[in-house]
């Protein structure tokens, strides 16, 4: 009986020797953290100061202005506005960076830069009246406000025209690889491959978008919806019926390039065509002065002088 009540006053002893080296270590690890937090919070300032200066400036104090004012423009934008300029980014092949906000952040900035900077303009130029100061300022708003968007849509024209200048080519390669017996998927590969380009990026992206499960109808769909190009509208919607019904992909190929081909070159007869009329400016404005200076500049010189010797010679 002693033996037992030996064992558990050793038992005892053991357990309240582990408690009290417990919160022993404990009270030494919450020290440890208070040190730790004096520590931090006498080094945060300096470490807070260093990280912000080894950001660029453009970091600190650019993009959160960007950011500021493309949320405050949003806020007084109707929805369609920015779905347009969604749809426009979308058309210029999403460039990294760009999306609707900052375009709207770009106007807000361009209109607090440009409409003072061509007030001060007018005002140093001298012999505006105040009515004509405003109309300039007016003008600057209007050049701050449309320049991004300008340069926007010149972005996704340029990459409209060209994925329009390459799909006569992709598309007669695209039917000579199937008919040599690829399938289509290696086929659009393939052209991808060739084409290159803005028309290589969308085949490229198709492709992938597959890869990740989405039907062949429904990659084709959003390779439509990315461009404005009614080519490229009508051959999607001719393979997507192609694909459903079970025709051939072969002769739909064969059917799609001829047209293309054809609108081609109706496409280049109708540029031709409007050479003639754009010429007319040039010719009237440039062309022509230079030419009667040269013709009639000798015979006003001539012309001239006999008055010149007349006058002072009458009796002759």
């Amino acid at each position: 009986m002693s033996a037992w009540i030996g064992v558990l006053l050793a038992f005892g002893a053991m357990l309240l020797a582990l408690i009290a080296l417990q919160d022993f270590v404990l009270e030494r690890r919450q020290v440890f953290k208070a040190l730790r937090s004096v520590r931090a919070i006498e080094l945060t300032p300096s470490d807070v100061r260093k990280r912000e200066l080894a950001v660029p400036f453009y970091q600190r104090v650019f993009v959160p202005t960007v950011k500021g004012a493309g949320s405050f423009a949003r806020r007084f934008t109707p929805a369609s506005v920015t779905e347009r300029l969604a749809k426009e980014l979308v058309y210029a092949g999403s460039p990294v960076g760009w999306d609707a906000e900052r375009i709207l952040a770009m106007k807000v900035l361009g209109v607090a830069v440009f409409t003072p900077v061509f007030f001060v303009l007018a005002h140093s130029l001298g012999g505006l009246s105040p009515f004509r100061s405003l109309l300039v300022a007016a003008l600057g708003l209007f050049v701050g406000w449309y320049l991004p968007e300008w340069i926007l849509r010149s972005k996704s024209g340029a990459r409209q025209r060209a994925i329009q200048r390459a799909l006569p080519d992709a598309l007669d390669l695209l039917s000579i690889t199937v008919e040599a017996g690829l399938g289509f998927d290696a086929a659009v590969a393939r052209v991808a491959r060739q084409a290159g380009g803005p028309l290589g990026e969308e085949l490229h992206r198709v492709l992938q978008e597959m890869q990740i499960g989405k039907t062949r109808a429904d990659a084709l769909r959003d390779l439509g919806d990315r461009t404005n190009i009614a080519e490229l509208k009508g051959f999607v919607l001719a393979m997507i019926q192609a694909d459903i019904f079970g025709i051939s992909i072969a002769k739909v190929l064969q059917v799609q390039a001829r047209e293309m081909r054809i609108k081609r070159r109706q496409r280049a007869e109708e540029q031709a065509q409007k050479v003639p009329v754009k010429i007319v400016f040039p010719l009237i404005l440039c062309i022509f002065p230079s030419l009667f200076i040269v013709l009639l500049g000798p015979a006003v010189i001539t012309i001239y002088e006999n008055v010149l010797k007349h006058t002072a010679h009458p009796g002759r």
